[in-house]
């Protein structure tokens, strides 16, 4: 279990990691200059990184939630219930920001589009930082 719990920790930094690197370092140049370049050179650079580690996270958190819950008690009243509840939520909410960045907003994405790319890099960012609370919710007992 350690090990998994590496990888799934390791996958989870690249993932917050770079979402925050993009949210306070690349997008306000980005939006002061009005250019979605330095946008899309990251998006490119962090795409081969950023999805592996997002896919690693997971499998082994799926993996991990077993470990601690049976699958059958996953959607039951406990502590732990809610954890994994919250988890796959913030997954769910992770695949439809995603998708709608990839379809919607990264094609046409141009100087005034991008406010609203900032929105969305915002609230993937929040969903990344909360999976993390909610993760650490499983050493500490709950979500607060």
């Amino acid at each position: 279990m350690r090990y998994v719990l590496f990888i799934h920790l390791l996958g989870a930094s690249v993932w917050v990691g770079g979402h925050l690197v993009l949210l306070f370092s690349v997008l306000p140049g980005a939006l002061r200059r009005r250019d979605v370049q330095p946008v899309r050179h990251f998006e490119g650079l962090y795409e081969r990184v950023g999805l592996p580690a997002l896919l690693v996270q997971v499998a082994s958190g799926i993996w991990l939630a077993g470990q601690w819950l049976p699958h059958a008690h996953w959607f039951g009243d406990s502590p732990v219930a809610h954890l994994v509840q919250a988890k796959l939520a913030l997954l769910g909410a992770t695949v439809l920001l995603g998708v709608h960045a990839r379809l919607a907003l990264i094609p046409r994405l141009d100087e005034q589009r991008l406010p609203h790319l900032g929105v969305h890099i915002l609230l993937i960012t929040l969903t990344a930082v909360a999976f993390v609370w909610v993760g650490a919710g499983f050493r500490f007992g709950g979500l607060f």
